[in-house]
């Protein structure tokens, strides 16, 4: 066994003891104790620490690098297929009753029968607009349940309350769709909320995790378990949660607002309890320093 693995089973045994005396996990939040940084044999690996269970498990890879710089657009390498890659027939969404205990601010479940015609979901926050194109034909059960939650006002004037940073965690990411989250870098419990509902994981492998794509977050073994949390990525770092084997569904690519996206991360984080790595640790959520408000998300 090699240094790097043993270290990751080591953590990981550390996590499921402290796990069984924990209150229940964060099975919304995306990578919940995000990627820290380990020193090995004097080297720097990223770990992802992906919450819901508390699982540890490392990257492979080089050590993190920088940020995407402010202003720049996504890349143009970020189509979304143009061809539904093995939908046959009608397609019907399935959504079942979030069991977790996790805190929710409940409107209902979406219909079975997902409209595949929305070509763009549009978040309007005081810092500024994002306009996502959206992979419909791959992910229309995800698209069809932000169509509901956004008719429903659900996400109107919710936080956006993590900011993972290359710096601090390895990845570069702004997360949402927490209904309850305070984003003050202070509750324990940001990132647990949900809709009352969770539905199954699409289009994995379909756009890669890197600048302007647009992902859902769930707990790190919590496969297929979505809810309402997602997180826009500003930096190709997060290419190596494909590698570690992470799976989160991504439902679209930024075409308008990456430079919102990038002020936000220019503006830095408010580190959970004063501490950066209390985030690598999973003990709360690293918030952006600049405060993101959505005011209204519209699908269209």
């Amino acid at each position: 066994m090699d240094r790097q693995t043993q270290l990751a089973r080591e953590h990981r045994e550390r996590q499921e003891e402290r796990a069984a005396t924990k209150r229940p996990s964060k099975r919304n939040t995306i990578i919940g104790a995000g990627v820290g940084v380990i020193l090995v044999a004097g080297g720097i690996i990223a770990a992802t620490t992906l919450m819901g269970g508390e699982d540890d498990t490392v990257a492979p890879g080089a050590a993190p690098g920088p940020s995407a710089s402010a202003g720049a657009s996504p890349p143009a390498a970020l189509p979304i297929p143009t061809t539904d890659p093995g939908q046959a027939g009608p397609v019907s969404c399935e959504y079942r009753k979030d069991d977790s205990g996790s805190p929710e601010k409940n409107v209902g479940k979406p219909p079975s029968k997902p409209n595949t015609k929305l070509k763009t979901m549009t978040l309007d926050t005081n810092q500024g607009q994002i306009v996502i194109e959206l992979a419909t034909a791959q992910a229309p059960c995800t698209v069809n349940s932000f169509a509901f939650l956004a008719k429903k006002n659900y996400f109107d004037n919710t936080r956006c309350h993590r900011l993972a940073t290359v710096e601090t965690t390895g990845l570069g990411m702004l997360q949402c769709g927490d209904p309850l989250a305070k984003g003050d870098g202070k509750s324990k419990d940001d990132g647990t909320g949900s809709p009352g509902y969770l539905f199954g994981d699409e289009n994995l492998g379909g756009i890669p995790y890197t600048r302007g794509t647009v992902a859902m977050a769930q707990g790190g073994e919590d496969a297929n378990s979505n809810g309402s949390q997602f997180w826009i990525s500003f930096s190709d770092e997060n290419i190596q949660l494909a590698s570690a084997g992470a799976a989160y569904t991504p439902f679209g690519v930024v075409t308008k607002g990456m430079d919102v996206v990038d002020k936000i991360a220019k503006g830095g984080i408010i580190p959970f309890g004063g501490d950066p790595l209390s985030d690598v640790r999973g003990e709360g959520s690293n918030a952006p320093k600049l405060p993101v408000v959505i005011k209204n998300v519209t699908l269209r």
